[in-house]
């Protein structure tokens, strides 16, 4: 058995910006991971801009490291798709001129990113890494938490004064420890398949989401990636699916064949390797995130944003906010549930807003014809799209989306 003073159990983003930011503050950790990397991750494979800010403020260097690789796409904007098949693109800045090393946005597979993320954390002599550990058993005691399971060698055991949690959207950990049971108002099914030779794809690297008569209240969307190739996929609200007795990977293929725009799209469109599943905890519903020892970090704290499925930015975000917490409870020798509630408060802070606001539009965008009305005042006028490209760094502006004060005066004012 070893001790330390911290173990994050899961090595996807949310896990290595807790060891990362942990080392750059000269903190020691134990980061382990029941995959050996590079792995695959079913993922929408969108990287926010979030992710590139932190990583600039953690070390330009590793930011630069990141824009020398070929494995991502640069992203600008969004481009929606209403029902009626009225198409709206709204960039990201705007006015903006395009340069890959600052882009807003990134589209990456997350075997490609994740695996990069691991070549950061093996730079750092103060980062124990371990992969392909499964842990089986979380057990309490008065230093923490024991953290025992095997590997080809055998059984390993570690006992830790801080336990961070960041074992994705399946973590046993916050499931049988922490109580965060799975809620199918505030949970996502998805399926993602890469494709070659889409036909169509935005010039300036715009993602795309569809929103389908069919699927409401949910969404197609196809991004693209390196090489010709695209990540597409749909997802749905999880208590719909089941109302519904929705299934994701028939509905996918049905789009594709036969929407009347889509399946031309896609007639000479490659499928590469096999359809995948993959469940996503909404931040739509606050949850807590600490206890005695213990944080929770990303998807494992059930924080993806509710509109646009996006986690890996708020995986970031909680990780560094969950080193810097780890920071004050060394200093103060102090790991409990009350102290750790500091931490809840900051990710609330940070994030809450956000995720609020995001379930506002998810639950707006679920009725078809308000989408399509929405398209119809937007579409053509350059003034309103202006402003929602402004929205993109302006969450005050961002918040005017969720008003339907604020849509009547945009149709006063056409």
């Amino acid at each position: 058995m070893i001790e330390t003073d911290v173990c994050i159990v899961g090595a996807g983003p949310g896990g290595v910006a807790a060891a990362l930011k942990l080392s750059y503050l000269g903190i020691p950790s134990l980061l382990i991971d029941k995959a050996t990397f590079p792995r695959d991750k079913v993922c929408g494979d969108a990287i926010s801009g979030k992710v590139t800010t932190l990583l600039n403020r953690l070390d330009p260097d590793i930011l630069e490291r990141f824009n020398q690789q070929s494995m991502q796409i640069d992203v600008w904007g969004i481009r929606f798709i209403a029902p009626n098949g009225k198409e709206l693109d709204i960039p990201f800045q705007p006015n903006y001129v395009r340069n890959a090393s600052s882009a807003p946005g990134y589209v990456a597979r997350r075997y490609d990113f994740d695996n990069f993320l691991v070549q950061e954390v093996r730079r750092r002599d103060n980062i124990q890494f371990w992969e392909g550990l499964a842990v089986e058993q979380y057990t309490q005691t008065e230093k923490g938490w024991l953290i025992s399971g095997r590997n080809g060698n055998g059984p390993f055991e570690v006992q830790a004064r801080m336990l961070i949690a960041a074992d994705g959207a399946h973590s046993a950990f916050s499931r049988k420890v922490a109580g965060l049971e799975k809620d199918f108002r505030h949970h996502a099914g998805a399926v993602r398949a890469y494709y070659a030779n889409v036909e169509n794809l935005s010039k300036e690297n715009f993602i795309e989401l569809h929103f389908i008569h069919s699927i409401t209240p949910g969404y197609f969307w196809i991004f693209p990636l390196p090489n010709g190739q695209a990540n597409v996929g749909l997802g749905m609200r999880s208590d719909i699916l089941r109302q519904r007795k929705v299934n994701l990977r028939k509905t996918l293929q049905e789009v594709i064949e036969e929407h009347p725009v889509l399946r031309k799209r896609f007639q000479n469109a490659r499928l590469i390797g096999e359809v995948k599943g993959y469940g996503l905890p909404l931040g739509s519903k606050r949850r807590p995130l600490s206890g005695n020892h213990y944080m929770l970090v990303g998807d494992a704290g059930h924080l993806i944003d509710p509109l646009t499925g996006e986690g890996i930015g708020n995986a970031f975000y909680s990780g560094f906010i969950a080193a810097e917490q780890l920071q004050q409870c060394l200093a103060d020798n102090d790991f409990s549930a009350a102290f750790l509630k500091a931490y809840d408060q900051r990710v609330s802070r940070v994030l809450g807003s956000e995720m609020r606001l995001s379930y506002r539009l998810q639950k707006m965008l679920a009725y078809p014809f308000l989408v399509n009305l929405l398209a119809n005042i937007i579409a053509g006028n350059r003034r309103i799209v202006a402003l929602l490209s402004g929205m993109y760094n302006d969450f005050t502006l961002r918040e005017q989306l969720a008003k339907p004060w604020f849509w009547v005066k945009m149709l006063l004012k056409r």
